[in-house]
């Protein structure tokens, strides 16, 4: 089992906004104008784009070693990866190209994120050349959420292992088998506390192949894991290595998402909570000795109705939350996300949404200075 792996990555979502700002910012603003062929990436996150519509990123999570990519027209190859992780933990990394949003960083022109009602197809190719001294798989990554969250940890995750190599396995277990896109896969499933993932595992190599991810996004509706009205995020392809592993490459990625009517979807398009959507937050509170709740309500002041919310806010030094109605929280003190429940999380255009939790504080007692919707900043009421 490899159950620090995604937690690793959650821990990620934690410092990914820095992290991501502090390092690949200034690989983002030496790129901005769209990468060149054959640029390369030594940063733990650094990133570039190919094609001037896919992302590239080192994405380094899991070492301190040194890995190096470079950027090619088409894809990307691996030209340093050094050291070695335990094959019963999470790989060291995820060089890998995506189409979509991932921490904060869209690809450009994508219409990422999407609701999967309002996907007809999501066509895919991807091919790979694989070297035999190292231990790695060569993975899809596709993310679902219930909101068009553009950052952070999503909630469910598809895996695809087109190859691996060495003594590895996916999260969880093998839950039987399956035939999706014409092929026959052995399906694993499981989770970390954070995602579920649902991992497709090819019963031989595959060095590359064509296909529609919404065959696997289907998938994972049916099993319970996602829901129609959930959003496709992000299609990510590349490899976890956890010994080695120069000389691998993708070496072509393409991604295409095809709507039905009435989302053109993406980063300011109606789905997406920075586009036409804007929030206020009313935050009150009854205060005692060492105690306190706190009373909060959501408006929608945008113009497009919110369908799943989470709201993130960081507590003042001192506070723990101790028990909420109305949200499901993530965090006690400290940052602090709290999501919808089943009975408020569609909020429609000038619409409200309420919730509230009971907690202690230490020192003096302070309000939370900001808020943020599904990754929009919010006015205070």
């Amino acid at each position: 089992m490899r159950p620090s792996q995604h937690h690793a990555r959650s821990t990620r979502g934690l410092l990914g906004a820095l992290l991501t700002s502090l390092v690949s910012l200034a690989a983002l603003l030496t790129t901005a104008s769209g990468a060149h062929a054959d640029a390369a990436i030594c940063q733990p996150f650094g990133v570039t784009t190919v094609q001037g519509r896919y992302v590239v990123q080192n994405n380094r999570w899991g070492s301190s070693t040194t890995q190096c990519i470079t950027a090619t027209d088409s894809g990307f190859r691996v030209t340093q990866a050094d050291g070695s992780v335990p094959t019963n933990g999470g790989p060291k990394s995820y060089p890998s190209i995506y189409n979509g949003c991932h921490y904060t960083n869209c690809s450009p022109g994508t219409s990422l994120p999407a609701r999967l009602s309002n996907i007809s197809s999501a066509p895919s190719s991807i091919s790979y050349n694989y070297v035999n001294d190292a231990v790695y798989n060569a993975s899809y990554d596709i993310w679902l959420d219930p909101t068009p969250r553009t950052d952070g940890v999503n909630r469910t995750e598809i895996m695809l292992w087109f190859n691996k190599v060495g003594p590895i396995q996916p999260i969880g277990s093998v839950v039987g088998t399956a035939t999706v896109g014409g092929r026959q896969w052995q399906v694993w499933s499981g989770g970390n506390g954070t995602n579920d993932v649902l991992s497709f595992v090819a019963l031989s190599t595959m060095t590359g192949w064509n296909f529609d991810v919404m065959d696997f996004a289907r998938q994972a509706v049916s099993r319970g894991i996602a829901q129609n009205n959930w959003y496709l995020t992000s299609v990510q392809a590349g490899f976890e290595p956890w010994q080695n592993g120069a000389g691998l490459a993708v070496t072509s990625f393409s991604s295409t998402v095809n709507k039905t009517s009435g989302d053109p979807g993406g980063p300011g398009g109606p789905g997406d909570p920075g586009g036409s959507q804007a929030c206020k937050v009313a935050y009150g509170t009854n205060v005692w000795q060492g105690g306190f709740t706190a009373d909060v309500t959501i408006t929608n002041t945008g113009s497009s109705p919110v369908s799943g919310w989470k709201l993130a806010f960081t507590l003042p030094s001192g506070q723990q939350i101790t028990s909420g109605w109305n949200t499901n929280l993530s965090g006690s003190s400290g940052a602090v996300t709290a999501g919808n429940v089943a009975h408020n999380g569609e909020v429609a255009a000038g619409g409200q949404a309420t919730f509230g939790f009971q907690g202690t504080y230490n020192g003096t007692f302070a309000k939370p200075t900001a808020f943020s919707l599904n990754g929009t900043a919010c006015s205070l009421a």
